[in-house]
Protein backbone atom coordinates (compact mmCIF):
# COMPACT_ATOMS: atom_id res chain seq x y z
CA UNK A 1 0.00 0.00 0.00
CA UNK A 2 1.30 3.59 -0.85
CA UNK A 3 2.31 5.49 2.16
CA UNK A 4 -0.60 8.66 1.22
CA UNK A 5 -3.40 5.88 1.25
CA UNK A 6 -1.84 4.32 4.57
CA UNK A 7 -1.60 7.89 6.07
CA UNK A 8 -5.00 8.43 5.69
CA UNK A 9 -5.94 5.12 7.31
CA UNK A 10 -4.13 6.42 10.17
CA UNK A 11 -6.33 8.83 11.68
CA UNK A 12 -8.56 6.05 12.60
CA UNK A 13 -6.31 5.13 15.19
CA UNK A 14 -7.23 8.12 17.40
CA UNK A 15 -10.82 7.32 16.75
CA UNK A 16 -10.36 5.41 20.50
CA UNK A 17 -8.88 8.62 22.24
CA UNK A 18 -12.70 10.00 22.02
CA UNK A 19 -14.35 7.60 24.00
CA UNK A 20 -11.43 7.40 26.62
CA UNK A 21 -13.89 9.32 29.23
CA UNK A 22 -16.22 6.51 29.15
CA UNK A 23 -13.82 4.09 29.44
CA UNK A 24 -12.34 5.37 32.65
CA UNK A 25 -15.35 6.92 34.01
CA UNK A 26 -15.72 4.51 37.28
CA UNK A 27 -11.84 5.63 38.59
CA UNK A 28 -9.79 9.00 38.52
CA UNK A 29 -8.53 8.29 35.08
CA UNK A 30 -10.25 9.97 32.16
CA UNK A 31 -8.43 10.38 29.18
CA UNK A 32 -5.45 8.06 28.89
CA UNK A 33 -3.00 11.29 28.11
CA UNK A 34 -2.84 10.82 24.81
CA UNK A 35 0.04 12.85 22.69
CA UNK A 36 -1.32 11.30 19.06
CA UNK A 37 -1.08 14.69 17.78
CA UNK A 38 2.32 15.11 18.10
CA UNK A 39 2.58 12.44 14.90
CA UNK A 40 0.11 14.57 13.02
CA UNK A 41 1.71 15.60 9.40
CA UNK A 42 2.54 19.54 8.85
CA UNK A 43 0.75 21.79 10.60
CA UNK A 44 -2.50 20.61 12.60
CA UNK A 45 -5.21 21.86 14.96
CA UNK A 46 -8.04 19.81 16.68
CA UNK A 47 -11.17 20.42 19.41
CA UNK A 48 -12.76 17.08 20.87
CA UNK A 49 -15.81 17.25 23.07
CA UNK A 50 -17.65 14.31 24.87
CA UNK A 51 -20.13 13.49 27.11
CA UNK A 52 -19.77 10.46 29.83
CA UNK A 53 -23.06 8.82 31.85
CA UNK A 54 -22.03 6.30 33.94
CA UNK A 55 -24.42 4.10 36.04
CA UNK A 56 -22.67 3.26 39.40
CA UNK A 57 -24.93 1.67 42.40
CA UNK A 58 -24.77 -1.14 44.86
CA UNK A 59 -26.28 -2.33 48.01
CA UNK A 60 -25.19 -1.94 51.85
CA UNK A 61 -23.91 -4.96 53.61
CA UNK A 62 -26.51 -6.67 55.81
CA UNK A 63 -25.15 -4.82 59.29
CA UNK A 64 -26.67 -1.63 57.78
CA UNK A 65 -29.91 -3.03 56.75
CA UNK A 66 -29.00 -3.89 52.66
CA UNK A 67 -30.15 -0.81 51.54
CA UNK A 68 -29.11 0.28 48.04
CA UNK A 69 -27.54 2.92 47.23
CA UNK A 70 -28.85 4.48 43.73
CA UNK A 71 -26.60 5.60 41.42
CA UNK A 72 -23.35 7.42 43.01
CA UNK A 73 -21.48 8.63 39.94
CA UNK A 74 -22.31 11.94 38.00
CA UNK A 75 -22.81 12.87 34.75
CA UNK A 76 -19.84 14.68 33.57
CA UNK A 77 -18.43 16.50 30.10
CA UNK A 78 -15.40 16.77 28.47
CA UNK A 79 -13.01 19.08 26.17
CA UNK A 80 -9.99 19.42 24.97
CA UNK A 81 -7.40 20.76 22.14
CA UNK A 82 -4.78 20.40 20.91
CA UNK A 83 -2.06 22.65 18.13
CA UNK A 84 0.72 21.37 16.27
CA UNK A 85 3.58 22.52 13.68
CA UNK A 86 6.70 21.72 12.32
CA UNK A 87 9.24 24.11 13.01
CA UNK A 88 11.88 22.30 10.67
CA UNK A 89 12.44 19.25 8.79
CA UNK A 90 13.45 17.91 12.25
CA UNK A 91 11.79 19.67 15.20
CA UNK A 92 8.35 20.34 15.47
CA UNK A 93 5.97 20.96 18.64
CA UNK A 94 2.88 20.12 19.77
CA UNK A 95 0.46 21.98 22.42
CA UNK A 96 -1.88 19.74 24.21
CA UNK A 97 -4.88 21.04 27.02
CA UNK A 98 -6.89 18.05 28.20
CA UNK A 99 -8.43 17.02 31.93
CA UNK A 100 -7.00 14.01 32.18
CA UNK A 101 -8.18 13.46 36.01
CA UNK A 102 -11.20 13.76 38.13
CA UNK A 103 -14.29 12.56 40.19
CA UNK A 104 -17.76 13.80 40.27
CA UNK A 105 -19.28 11.18 43.62
CA UNK A 106 -22.90 11.87 45.10
CA UNK A 107 -24.14 9.22 47.25
CA UNK A 108 -27.81 10.08 47.90
CA UNK A 109 -28.70 10.78 51.87
CA UNK A 110 -29.97 8.15 54.05
CA UNK A 111 -32.89 10.47 54.24
CA UNK A 112 -33.66 10.64 50.73
CA UNK A 113 -33.86 6.89 51.26
CA UNK A 114 -30.34 6.80 50.02
CA UNK A 115 -27.83 4.13 52.11
CA UNK A 116 -27.42 3.83 55.33
CA UNK A 117 -23.60 3.03 55.63
CA UNK A 118 -22.74 5.76 53.06
CA UNK A 119 -25.49 8.21 52.06
CA UNK A 120 -24.56 11.65 51.76
CA UNK A 121 -20.63 11.07 51.01
CA UNK A 122 -19.64 12.96 48.05
CA UNK A 123 -16.16 13.65 46.56
CA UNK A 124 -14.97 16.08 43.48
CA UNK A 125 -11.38 16.76 42.14
CA UNK A 126 -10.83 18.38 38.85
CA UNK A 127 -7.60 18.58 36.91
CA UNK A 128 -6.63 21.09 34.22
CA UNK A 129 -3.26 20.27 31.91
CA UNK A 130 -1.55 21.99 29.92
CA UNK A 131 1.26 20.22 27.79
CA UNK A 132 3.71 21.61 25.80
CA UNK A 133 5.91 18.96 23.61
CA UNK A 134 9.61 19.21 21.28
CA UNK A 135 9.81 16.46 19.11
CA UNK A 136 12.90 15.76 17.57
CA UNK A 137 13.94 13.52 14.50
CA UNK A 138 16.85 11.34 14.32
CA UNK A 139 15.83 10.18 10.70
CA UNK A 140 13.16 8.53 8.89
CA UNK A 141 12.57 6.00 11.97
CA UNK A 142 13.48 7.87 15.18
CA UNK A 143 12.67 10.05 17.07
CA UNK A 144 12.63 11.34 20.48
CA UNK A 145 10.04 14.33 22.13
CA UNK A 146 10.15 16.09 25.53
CA UNK A 147 8.41 18.55 27.09
CA UNK A 148 6.82 20.72 30.40
CA UNK A 149 3.23 20.19 31.47
CA UNK A 150 1.35 22.30 33.93
CA UNK A 151 -1.82 21.13 35.84
CA UNK A 152 -4.15 23.04 37.83
CA UNK A 153 -6.53 21.10 40.42
CA UNK A 154 -9.41 21.44 43.02
CA UNK A 155 -11.15 19.50 45.34
CA UNK A 156 -13.90 18.81 47.78
CA UNK A 157 -14.84 15.28 49.78
CA UNK A 158 -17.12 15.13 52.23
CA UNK A 159 -17.37 11.46 54.52
CA UNK A 160 -21.25 10.88 55.68
CA UNK A 161 -23.39 7.61 56.69
CA UNK A 162 -23.05 5.22 59.19
CA UNK A 163 -19.90 3.32 58.08
CA UNK A 164 -17.59 6.33 59.42
CA UNK A 165 -18.52 6.20 62.97
CA UNK A 166 -17.62 9.92 64.84
CA UNK A 167 -16.43 11.19 61.32
CA UNK A 168 -19.59 10.80 59.94
CA UNK A 169 -20.36 14.87 58.10
CA UNK A 170 -16.64 15.73 58.16
CA UNK A 171 -15.56 17.78 54.98
CA UNK A 172 -12.10 18.26 53.54
CA UNK A 173 -12.12 21.51 51.06
CA UNK A 174 -8.95 21.53 48.51
CA UNK A 175 -7.91 24.92 47.40
CA UNK A 176 -7.26 25.53 43.54
CA UNK A 177 -3.05 24.94 43.28
CA UNK A 178 -0.69 24.74 40.05
CA UNK A 179 2.19 22.28 39.87
CA UNK A 180 4.75 21.43 36.88
CA UNK A 181 6.02 18.39 35.70
CA UNK A 182 7.49 17.03 32.25
CA UNK A 183 6.66 14.63 29.79
CA UNK A 184 9.22 12.15 27.86
CA UNK A 185 9.12 9.47 24.99
CA UNK A 186 11.09 7.63 22.28
CA UNK A 187 8.81 6.59 19.15
CA UNK A 188 10.17 4.28 15.80
CA UNK A 189 8.32 4.69 12.54
CA UNK A 190 8.22 2.70 9.22
CA UNK A 191 6.12 5.08 7.83
CA UNK A 192 5.98 3.24 4.46
CA UNK A 193 3.86 0.54 6.24
CA UNK A 194 2.53 2.80 8.75
CA UNK A 195 4.09 1.23 11.61
CA UNK A 196 4.57 3.28 15.18
CA UNK A 197 5.79 2.19 18.45
CA UNK A 198 6.10 5.29 20.99
CA UNK A 199 6.71 4.91 24.64
CA UNK A 200 5.55 7.68 26.66
CA UNK A 201 6.78 8.08 30.02
CA UNK A 202 4.50 11.34 32.06
CA UNK A 203 5.91 12.13 35.40
CA UNK A 204 3.96 12.66 38.64
CA UNK A 205 2.93 16.49 39.48
CA UNK A 206 2.51 17.31 42.86
CA UNK A 207 -0.08 19.65 44.28
CA UNK A 208 0.29 21.30 47.56
CA UNK A 209 -3.63 22.56 48.75
CA UNK A 210 -4.76 25.05 51.53
CA UNK A 211 -6.74 22.48 53.16
CA UNK A 212 -10.04 23.17 55.89
CA UNK A 213 -11.39 20.62 57.50
CA UNK A 214 -14.48 20.19 59.48
CA UNK A 215 -17.34 17.67 60.90
CA UNK A 216 -20.86 19.40 60.52
CA UNK A 217 -19.69 22.58 59.30
CA UNK A 218 -17.64 22.82 62.55
CA UNK A 219 -13.89 23.58 62.10
CA UNK A 220 -12.12 20.55 63.21
CA UNK A 221 -8.47 22.09 63.00
CA UNK A 222 -6.38 25.41 61.80
CA UNK A 223 -5.95 25.24 57.63
CA UNK A 224 -3.04 23.31 56.66
CA UNK A 225 -1.51 21.45 53.57
CA UNK A 226 -2.44 18.81 51.55
CA UNK A 227 0.04 17.42 49.21
CA UNK A 228 -1.25 15.33 46.63
CA UNK A 229 0.08 14.21 43.27
CA UNK A 230 -1.91 13.48 40.42
CA UNK A 231 -0.10 9.94 39.09
CA UNK A 232 3.10 8.81 36.76
CA UNK A 233 2.16 7.03 34.02
CA UNK A 234 3.61 4.92 30.71
CA UNK A 235 2.02 4.61 27.75
CA UNK A 236 3.63 1.89 25.24
CA UNK A 237 1.65 2.68 22.03
CA UNK A 238 2.07 0.10 18.70
CA UNK A 239 0.56 0.68 15.47
CA UNK A 240 1.08 -0.91 12.29
CA UNK A 241 -0.73 -1.59 8.71
CA UNK A 242 -1.74 -4.95 7.81
CA UNK A 243 -3.33 -5.39 4.68
CA UNK A 244 -4.35 -2.70 1.56
CA UNK A 245 -6.41 -0.35 3.85
CA UNK A 246 -6.53 -2.04 7.06
CA UNK A 247 -4.61 -0.75 10.81
CA UNK A 248 -4.06 -2.53 13.54
CA UNK A 249 -3.00 -0.91 17.09
CA UNK A 250 -3.12 -1.33 20.69
CA UNK A 251 -1.51 0.34 23.81
CA UNK A 252 -0.58 -0.44 27.20
CA UNK A 253 -1.07 2.17 29.85
CA UNK A 254 0.31 1.83 33.61
CA UNK A 255 -0.58 4.37 36.08
CA UNK A 256 1.00 4.19 39.74
CA UNK A 257 -2.12 5.17 41.64
CA UNK A 258 -0.52 3.46 44.70
CA UNK A 259 1.18 6.57 45.03
CA UNK A 260 -1.66 8.96 44.90
CA UNK A 261 -2.49 9.78 48.04
CA UNK A 262 -4.85 12.41 49.58
CA UNK A 263 -3.63 12.95 53.59
CA UNK A 264 -5.42 15.99 55.15
CA UNK A 265 -3.53 16.28 58.30
CA UNK A 266 -6.17 16.24 61.39
CA UNK A 267 -8.47 13.39 59.47
CA UNK A 268 -5.47 11.02 59.02
CA UNK A 269 -4.10 11.78 62.57
CA UNK A 270 -6.88 11.04 64.30
CA UNK A 271 -7.78 7.52 62.26
CA UNK A 272 -4.21 6.21 62.98
CA UNK A 273 -4.18 6.35 66.89
CA UNK A 274 -2.57 10.32 66.88
CA UNK A 275 -0.20 9.81 64.27
CA UNK A 276 -0.08 10.88 60.68
CA UNK A 277 0.50 8.11 58.34
CA UNK A 278 1.21 8.42 55.01
CA UNK A 279 -1.44 7.12 52.75
CA UNK A 280 -4.02 6.62 56.08
CA UNK A 281 -6.00 9.37 54.41
CA UNK A 282 -9.21 9.64 52.37
CA UNK A 283 -8.04 7.05 49.48
CA UNK A 284 -6.16 3.58 48.74
CA UNK A 285 -6.03 2.77 45.19
CA UNK A 286 -4.33 -0.01 43.64
CA UNK A 287 -2.06 0.37 40.52
CA UNK A 288 -4.00 0.05 37.18
CA UNK A 289 -2.93 -1.36 34.02
CA UNK A 290 -5.28 -0.87 30.67
CA UNK A 291 -4.84 -2.46 27.90
CA UNK A 292 -6.42 -1.94 24.86
CA UNK A 293 -6.36 -3.56 20.99
CA UNK A 294 -8.11 -2.72 17.77
CA UNK A 295 -8.55 -2.29 14.07
CA UNK A 296 -8.87 0.08 11.90
CA UNK A 297 -10.29 0.05 8.25
CA UNK A 298 -10.38 2.62 5.43
CA UNK A 299 -13.82 2.43 3.20
CA UNK A 300 -12.78 5.07 0.75
CA UNK A 301 -11.42 8.39 0.83
CA UNK A 302 -13.84 10.15 2.35
CA UNK A 303 -14.56 6.85 5.13
CA UNK A 304 -12.53 5.23 7.72
CA UNK A 305 -13.19 3.53 10.91
CA UNK A 306 -12.22 1.92 13.82
CA UNK A 307 -13.32 -0.68 17.03
CA UNK A 308 -11.38 -1.60 19.78
CA UNK A 309 -11.75 -3.91 23.02
CA UNK A 310 -9.76 -2.18 26.43
CA UNK A 311 -9.69 -4.38 29.91
CA UNK A 312 -8.49 -3.35 32.76
CA UNK A 313 -7.42 -5.92 35.12
CA UNK A 314 -8.80 -5.74 38.45
CA UNK A 315 -7.39 -5.57 41.71
CA UNK A 316 -8.22 -5.72 45.92
CA UNK A 317 -12.13 -6.04 45.26
CA UNK A 318 -11.97 -3.71 49.00
CA UNK A 319 -12.17 0.14 47.24
CA UNK A 320 -12.20 2.91 47.81
CA UNK A 321 -15.99 4.80 48.77
CA UNK A 322 -14.70 7.74 46.54
CA UNK A 323 -13.53 5.42 43.24
CA UNK A 324 -16.09 2.39 43.76
CA UNK A 325 -15.10 -0.37 40.67
CA UNK A 326 -12.76 -2.72 40.01
CA UNK A 327 -11.31 -3.11 36.57
CA UNK A 328 -13.35 -2.68 33.88
CA UNK A 329 -13.79 -3.97 30.02
CA UNK A 330 -15.04 -1.55 27.28
CA UNK A 331 -15.79 -1.53 23.31
CA UNK A 332 -15.61 1.21 21.27
CA UNK A 333 -16.91 1.80 17.59
CA UNK A 334 -15.66 5.35 15.75
CA UNK A 335 -15.64 7.08 12.14
CA UNK A 336 -13.84 9.15 10.48
CA UNK A 337 -15.17 11.42 7.92
CA UNK A 338 -12.40 13.29 6.10
CA UNK A 339 -12.87 15.93 3.51
CA UNK A 340 -10.49 18.29 2.13
CA UNK A 341 -7.87 19.35 5.27
CA UNK A 342 -11.06 18.58 8.00
CA UNK A 343 -11.03 15.53 9.84
CA UNK A 344 -14.33 15.16 12.11
CA UNK A 345 -14.40 11.99 14.07
CA UNK A 346 -17.47 10.81 16.43
CA UNK A 347 -17.20 7.63 18.57
CA UNK A 348 -20.05 5.63 21.18
CA UNK A 349 -18.19 3.72 24.04
CA UNK A 350 -19.75 1.14 26.36
CA UNK A 351 -17.72 -0.11 29.04
CA UNK A 352 -18.59 -2.53 31.59
CA UNK A 353 -17.38 -1.78 35.55
CA UNK A 354 -16.25 -4.34 37.53
CA UNK A 355 -18.08 -5.68 41.09
CA UNK A 356 -16.16 -4.04 43.83
CA UNK A 357 -16.94 -3.58 47.73
CA UNK A 358 -16.27 -0.11 49.06
CA UNK A 359 -14.43 0.02 52.70
CA UNK A 360 -13.95 2.08 55.48
CA UNK A 361 -11.76 1.36 59.00
CA UNK A 362 -8.83 -0.14 59.88
CA UNK A 363 -8.50 -2.55 59.27
CA UNK A 364 -10.32 -2.38 56.10
CA UNK A 365 -14.27 -3.49 56.53
CA UNK A 366 -16.82 -3.82 53.52
CA UNK A 367 -19.80 -1.31 54.00
CA UNK A 368 -21.72 -2.11 50.59
CA UNK A 369 -21.73 -4.50 47.78
CA UNK A 370 -21.45 -2.62 43.58
CA UNK A 371 -22.09 -4.70 40.94
CA UNK A 372 -23.35 -4.48 37.51
CA UNK A 373 -22.37 -1.26 36.86
CA UNK A 374 -21.21 0.72 33.47
CA UNK A 375 -20.44 3.79 31.50
CA UNK A 376 -21.71 4.86 28.37
CA UNK A 377 -19.66 7.76 26.42
CA UNK A 378 -20.14 9.51 23.39
CA UNK A 379 -17.42 11.83 21.92
CA UNK A 380 -16.80 13.82 18.63
CA UNK A 381 -13.31 15.43 17.60
CA UNK A 382 -12.41 17.77 14.49
CA UNK A 383 -9.48 18.06 13.75
CA UNK A 384 -7.70 20.59 10.75
CA UNK A 385 -4.66 19.99 9.10
CA UNK A 386 -3.19 23.04 7.09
Amino acid sequence: MGMSKMGRVLVTASALALAAGAANAGGIDRTGQSIAPLFEKGGYAELSFGTVQPSVSGKDVAIFGGRASGDVANDYLSFGFAFKQDINDQLSYAVIYEKPFGADLTYASTAAGGSVALGGTKAFANYDELSAILRYKFNDNMSAYGGLRISRGTGDVTLKGAAYGPFSGYNANFSNDTGFGYVVGVAYEKPEIALRVALTYHSAIKHEHDTKETISGIPIGPMSTTEVSTPQSVNLDVQSGIAPGWLAFGQIRWVDWSAYDIDPVVLTTLTNGGTFVKGGGLVDLDDATTYTIGIGHKFNDQWSGAASVSYEEKGDPLVSPLAPTNGRLGLTLAAVYTTGNTKITTGINYTKLGDAQPETGTPDVARANFTGNSALGVGVRVGFSF
